[in-house]
C-alpha cells in the first residue's frame, strides 16, 4: 500500500525518463537464465515440498479418509512465506533512494518445477530457463484448432492381403506416425510462470521452462470411414518383425494392445483378418471371464490384443487383479470404480445470489458430497495404482491364466474413439445422473471413467501407468472435438505423455483433490495472464501440428449421395399441453412452444430433464418413425434393408422408440440391454453389419435402435443405407452448460455409421424427425436441429484444415 501510495507514480515516470536495461514490451527477446547451484525445478526453499497424505478408514462413517501429519500444513504454509520472492523493495534513507531487485530465478524454479515434478527422475538436466520483463502485454489472438493432412510426405507401403492396398493418402499418414514411433519428431514442452511486481506498475516477469524430447504418441483423425483402423492395422504389419523380437517372458508381449469401445471388438478382430494373414494370434478379451481363459505364454506371443476400454467396470475384473497382485480373496477390500466422477467446485456465479456461512463457504452452489466424490476417486485410483505396482513386481509362469493387462508390457497401444475418453466438459461429468433409463450400459459416463483410468490421465509419470508401451501410443478418432486448450493438452498428455502448457494445474487432477489442496492450488495458482495464454493457444497448435493427421476421403465417397430428409409431424393440443406442462420450473405465464433450452437455470430449480425426456416421449414422434421404417420397407427392392435408428438414451428415447416399435405388427427391433454381455452385444451388432445368411437371419427384425452412445467406430454400411434421428442431441442441464461442438460431433459420428466408404449403394438417406407445435409452430427440435448442423460448429468438432 506504502508503494502504490508513495512510489508506483514516481518509479514509472522514472523508468519512462532514464530508459530500462530490458526491453519490456511483448516482442523483447527472451534472456538465458542459468542456475547458480541447484539445477531449475529442484529448490525446495524456493518451492516447497507439499505435505504428504495417507489414507486411514473412518469407522464411525464407513469411509476411507485422507490424514496427514498434524501441523504439516501449517509448517508448509510458513514455508511458503519465507520462500524467496521474485521482486524486493530496498529503501535507503541516507541516499534517499528506492531500489527494486527482479530475482529471475524464483521464477525459473517455479516453472520448472511445474515441467518436470512427478514425470521421472533426471529431467532437469534436459530444462533451460529463459525470462523477460513485460510491462504491458497483448490480447492472444484465438482462432479454432486445425489439424492438417499429409499431403506432403513420402509414401510408406505396407502390403496387405490380396486385393486390398492402401490408398495413397493411407501411406502418407503411416509415414507420419511411423515417424513419431521411431522418435523422429522432436517436440518443445515448456511451461510459464509469471511473477507480478507488488503494486500497481503492472510489470512482471516471466520466466520460460523448456525441454526438447521426442514425442511417443500421436492422433490419426482422418474423416470419417477414411480407413483409420487400416491405417493402424499397417503400422502394427510394418514393426511385426521387430515385435516379435522383442517379446521376453514373462512380461515384454509382442503384441499391440488395442483399446476399443466394447461394439468394436469384434469388428477390429474381423477388419485384421480381412486385411492380412501375416497376424494369425488376435487375442480378443471381453470380460473378466474371458481373461482368465488366456494364459501368459498367448498373451505374451500374441500379435494383437483387444479389449474393451471399460474393462475395469467388468465384473470381477478389480477382485481379480487384487486377487493376484496381494492374495487377497475379500470381495470388501476391493473398491469399486467409483458411480460419480470427481467433482470440481464452482468458484464464481452470475447472476445468482448466493449466501455463504463458514458452514457451507460455497453458499449452497455445490454439492455438500462433492468432496466425498472427490476422495472416493481419489482413494480408487491410490489402490488400482497399489496393485500395479505389486503386481509388476511378480513373475508368473507361462501357463497361468487370467492375469491382468497392466501386468504387460506392450510393443504399442492404439485407443480407438480417443476423444469418448477425453470428454472435458462439465455436463458429461453429469451425465450419470440420467442413466435411469438407459437401457444398454454400453458407452455410458461410467465407460469414460474407467477408460480415464486405465489410460492413467493424472498419472504424470509415463513409466508407472497402467497401460506400459515400447514403441508409441496413437488415437483414432474422426470428430477430435478440439474445441478448447484443456482438450489438447489433455489429449497430448493420454497421447504419449507430452507436456502442453498448463497441464500440472489440469482440471483432472482438481477432480481427486482434498479440500486442503484445493485451497492450496487457488492460493498458489497465479491467474492465467494474456501472455501465459497466448502461449498455450500456440502449443496447442504446435502439438496438434507434430502429432496429429486429419486426412480427407473424397476418392472413397465418389457416387455416393447423402441426403437429408426433414420428417415433420405436429403435435396434438393435448401433446402441446403436456409439452408445455414438463417445462419444470419456468413460470406458468412463460411456458410456450418457443422456450428454449438456454431458458433453463438450474440454480433457479428448473429442471430441463423432465422438458427433454417429454419431448421424446410425444405420441406423435413415436408414430412419425413407425411410419418411416414401414415406409423405407415397402420401397420396391428394400423390403429386406436394415434400418439404424440413434436416440439418446439418457432421456429415455430409446426405451419408447424400441417400445413403439415393438408394438407394431410385422415391424420390431433389435436393441442392446444392460444384461448383455459384451459379446452379445457384438453379436447383435454383427447382425447388421453382414448379409443375412440363414433363415433365423432372413426373420429377425428390420430395425436396430442404437443410443448416440454407440456412435462412434461402428462399421455398418455394408448391410445399411437408411438412418433415422430420433431426436436431436441436447446434453446439458439448460442455461450455457450445453455443447454444441460435442453434440454435433456425436450425431456426425451416428451418420458416419453408414455414410462412409464401403457403402454399396449410391444413396445414403438419413431421416430427421422434427416435432412441431399443434400450429406448426417451431419448437425444441427445430432449434437443437439448426444449432446441430450449423456449419460453423461442424468445423469445430471435426477441425479439418480448409
Amino acid at each position: 500500500k506504502r508503494y502504490n501510495l508513495l512510489c508506483a507514480a514516481p518509479f514509472l515516470k522514472f523508468a519512462a525518463a532514464n530508459g530500462l536495461k530490458y526491453d519490456l514490451t511483448p516482442v523483447a527477446s527472451w534472456n538465458l537464465a542459468k542456475p547458480k547451484e541447484i539445477p531449475f525445478g529442484c529448490c525446495r526453499k524456493t518451492v516447497p515440498e507439499r505435505p504428504t497424505e495417507t489414507w486411514y478408514f473412518n469407522e464411525e462413517r464407513g469411509t476411507w479418509e485422507r490424514n496427514s501429519e498434524p501441523g504439516a500444513s501449517r509448517r508448509y504454509f510458513i514455508a511458503l512465506q519465507e520462500a524467496p520472492q521474485c521482486f524486493d523493495f530496498v529503501v535507503n534513507r541516507s541516499e534517499n533512494s528506492l531500489t527494486v531487485n527482479c530475482h529471475p530465478e524464483v521464477a525459473a524454479h517455479h516453472a520448472a518445477f511445474s515441467l518436470i515434478e512427478g514425470r521421472g527422475k533426471g529431467l532437469e538436466r534436459d530444462v533451460s530457463v529463459h525470462f523477460r520483463l513485460l510491462a504491458y502485454q497483448e490480447d492472444p489472438v484465438l482462432e479454432r484448432f486445425r489439424l492438417h493432412s499429409c499431403h506432403d510426405l513420402n509414401k510408406t507401403f505396407v502390403k496387405l492381403k490380396q486385393p486390398y492396398e492402401l490408398y495413397e493418402r493411407q501411406q502418407k499418414a503411416v509415414t507420419k506416425m511411423l515417424g513419431i514411433e521411431e522418435r523422429f519428431v522432436n517436440f518443445e514442452e515448456i511451461e510459464m510462470n509469471e511473477q507480478p511486481m507488488p503494486g500497481s506498475t503492472a510489470w512482471s516477469l516471466v520466466a520460460k521452462a523448456s525441454r526438447s524430447t521426442n514425442l511417443r504418441g500421436g492422433v490419426i483423425a482422418d474423416a470419417i470411414g477414411a480407413g483409420k483402423t487400416v491405417i493402424s492395422i499397417a503400422i502394427i504389419l510394418h514393426g511385426i518383425v521387430k515385435a516379435r523380437s522383442n517379446r521376453s517372458f514373462p512380461r515384454k508381449s509382442s503384441a499391440t494392445l488395442v483399446v476399443v469401445p466394447p461394439g468394436l471388438i469384434d469388428q477390429w478382430k474381423s477388419e485384421i483378418k480381412k486385411f492380412t494373414d501375416n497376424m494369425p494370434n488376435v487375442i480378443c478379451l471381453y470380460d473378466t471371464d474371458t481373461l482368465k481363459k488366456v494364459s501368459v505364454e498367448k498373451i505374451v506371443e500374441a500379435d494383437v490384443v483387444v479389449c474393451p476400454v471399460d474393462i475395469l467396470e467388468s465384473h470381477g475384473y478389480m477382485s481379480r487383479l487384487a486377487a493376484v497382485a496381494t492374495g487377497t480373496s475379500r470381495e470388501g477390500e476391493v473398491p469399486k470404480l467409483p458411480t460419480y466422477s470427481g467433482q470440481i467446485e464452482k468458484n464464481g456465479a452470475n447472476g445468482v445470489w448466493i449466501p455463504a456461512s463458514s458452514q457451507d463457504p460455497f453458499g449452497g452452489a455445490n454439492n455438500p458430497r462433492n468432496q466425498q466424490r472427490r476422495n472416493e476417486a481419489a482413494y480408487f485410483t491410490h489402490v488400482y495404482h497399489k496393485y500395479i505396482e505389486q503386481l509388476r513386481q511378480k513373475n508368473f509362469e507361462k501357463h497361468e491364466r487370467g492375469i491382468p493387462l497392466e501386468y504387460f508390457e506392450w510393443e504399442r497401444i492404439f485407443v480407438d474413439e480417443i476423444h469418448e475418453c477425453l470428454c472435458t466438459s462439465k455436463d458429461e461429468m453429469n451425465e450419470a445422473k440420467a442413466k435411469k433409463d438407459d437401457n444398454t450400459g454400453f458407452f455410458m459416463e461410467k465407460n469414460r471413467r474407467a477408460g480415464r483410468e486405465l489410460l492413467g490421465i493424472t498419472t504424470k509419470d509415463i513409466s508407472k501407468r497402467p497401460l506400459v508401451f515400447r514403441s508409441a501410443i496413437f488415437g483414432l478418432t474422426a470428430t477430435p472435438l478440439l474445441d478448447s486448450t484443456n482438450r489438447v493438452i489433455e489429449l497430448a498428455n493420454l497421447m504419449g505423455n507430452a507436456y502442453v502448457v498448463g497441464l500440472s494445474n489440469h482440471w483432472r487432477n482438481l477432480e481427486k483433490e482434498s479440500g486442503r489442496d484445493i485451497f492450496l492450488s487457488n492460493f498458489l495458482e497465479p491467474k492465467q495472464s494474456r501472455e501465459v495464454r497466448r502461449n498455450i493457444y500456440s502449443k496447442c497448435q504446435d502439438y496438434l501440428d507434430h502429432s496429429c493427421c486429419k486426412n480427407k476421403n473424397e476418392e472413397d465417397m465418389e457416387g455416393i449421395e447423402l441426403v437429408k430428409h426433414r420428417e415433420v409431424v405436429n403435435m396434438s393440443l393435448e401433446e402441446g399441453e403436456l409439452y408445455k406442462s414438463s417445462q419444470s420450473g419456468i413460470n406458468p405465464s412463460a411456458q410456450s412452444f418457443a422456450i428454449k433450452v438456454e431458458d433453463f437455470d438450474a440454480t433457479a430449480g428448473h429442471d430441463v430433464s423432465k422438458f427433454l425426456r417429454q419431448n421424446a416421449k410425444l405420441a406423435c414422434r413415436g408414430k412419425k418413425l413407425v411410419e418411416i421404417c414401414k415406409k423405407i420397407l415397402s420401397e420396391k427392392g428394400s423390403e429386406n434393408t436394415k434400418i439404424i435408428v440413434f436416440t439418446d438414451g439418457r432421456i429415455g428415447a430409446g426405451d419408447y422408440a424400441r417400445d413403439c416399435l415393438m408394438a407394431e405388427d410385422g415391424l420390431g427391433c433389435t436393441w442392446l440391454d444392460k444384461e448383455d454381455s459384451v459379446q452379445a452385444k457384438n453379436k447383435k451388432l454383427a447382425w447388421y453389419q453382414y448379409g443375412d445368411v440363414t433363415e433365423e437371419d432372413k426373420r429377425r427384425p428390420r430395425v436396430l435402435v442404437l443410443h448416440f452412445e454407440h456412435a462412434a467406430g461402428l462399421n455398418l454400411q455394408a448391410e445399411c443405407n437408411n438412418l433415422i434421428l430420433f431426436t436431436p442431441l441436447y446434453i446439458g442441464d439448460g442455461g450455457t452448460t450445453g455443447d454444441p461442438v460435442n453434440d454435433a460431433s456425436t450425431e456426425l459420428q451416428a451418420i458416419g455409421r453408414v455414410f462412409r466408404p464401403g457403402q454399396p449403394k449410391s444413396k445414403v438417406n438419413v431421416y430427421r424427425i422434427e416435432v412441431k407445435g399443434p400450429n406448426g409452430q417451431e419448437c425444441l427440435d427445430g432449434q437443437l436441429i439448426r444449432r446441430n448442423t450449423d456449419e460453423g460448429t461442424i468445423q469445430m468438432a471435426v477441425n479439418a484444415d480448409d
